[in-house]
């Protein structure tokens, strides 16, 4: 009897150790897990509350009403956005009358897609005072020459307007030396065609792999958030993207937010100029 009192107490002995250990080790799990996650969270708190206000947005949008306003950065005099079809109808009244001073419209992507707001946009803009430009979504992966065909036979830049802009961020390609060439192809017949430089769009991450001391003569308009300015030094860039997620009264849902580096004097020096009438034959 005594014999098998021991054993069952040595029995329970061991089970009790044996829970003792699993505890301890889902402790150790527990405490392993959060520091973890709080290693993660301070490293991607940004990434994690731009998808939080991502979502909200998506989930709040049937609640808008096309008047919601995010206040001016502050520190520069010049604002303006970037749209396309994604933001719907345009009241373009009321986005100037948020101090929006320009507006990049998107016109074209790849070698066939023409933005079907492009023409409505084009119109409201300017009837709006807002001084607009075009943009290229580039397909890194397409004949740059055929996406130049299909941006120039779309777009009809006139003087007052603002330069075309090609919109380079698409990772996806096979080949950078192919990419680099068929973005440099769009560049220069976009430029031979409208007599103007074309100004270069990417995101600072694409810009630092991919473009950065490769198309440097070109005016570049930078795509940077949740800094306070851009990291690249200021003589590199002359428009900053510093929001996609803003709202401007005439806009139902969000918007890309930009502001311009320079006065509004300077951005009307950006601007196509007249070109100058041939003299007529006999006049000195």
């Amino acid at each position: 009897m005594a014999t098998l009192t021991n054993n069952r107490s040595r029995r329970a002995t061991a089970a009790a150790a044996r829970a003792a250990n699993i505890r301890r080790t889902w402790r150790l799990v527990v405490v392993l897990l959060l520091l973890g996650a709080l290693v993660l969270y301070v490293r991607y708190h940004r990434q994690l509350h731009r998808y939080v206000r991502h979502t909200y947005a998506t989930l709040t949008t049937s609640r808008l009403t096309g008047l919601e306003a995010t206040p001016l950065l502050a520190g520069y005099s010049v604002h303006g956005i970037d749209v396309s079809s994604y933001q719907g109808k345009i009241n373009w009244r009321l986005v100037a009358g948020h101090q929006v001073q320009f507006a990049f419209i998107k016109a074209t992507e790849g070698i066939t897609l023409r933005d079907p707001r492009f023409q409505a946009n084009w119109r409201g803009a300017r009837r709006a005072g807002v001084y607009r430009g075009a943009y290229h979504f580039f397909q890194p992966n397409y004949d740059g020459a055929a996406q130049a065909n299909l941006f120039t036979r779309t777009v009809p830049l006139q003087a007052g307007d603002l330069p075309p802009v090609l919109d380079v961020e698409a990772p996806d390609f096979h080949d950078v030396a192919t990419m680099r060439r068929n973005l440099a192809t769009w560049l220069r017949l976009v430029e031979r065609h409208y007599g103007v430089r074309p100004i270069l769009y990417s995101n600072y991450g694409f810009y630092r792999r991919y473009l950065a001391g490769h198309f440097d003569e070109y005016p570049l308009w930078l795509a940077h958030y949740e800094v306070d300015t851009p990291r690249l030094a200021a003589d590199k860039w002359i428009i900053w993207q510093h929001s996609d997620e803003s709202y401007v009264p005439g806009i139902r849902g969000t918007v890309d937010f930009n502001v311009f580096q320079g006065s509004f004097e300077k951005l009307r020096s950006l601007r196509i100029p007249a070109r100058p009438r041939p003299t007529p034959k006999g006049h000195h």
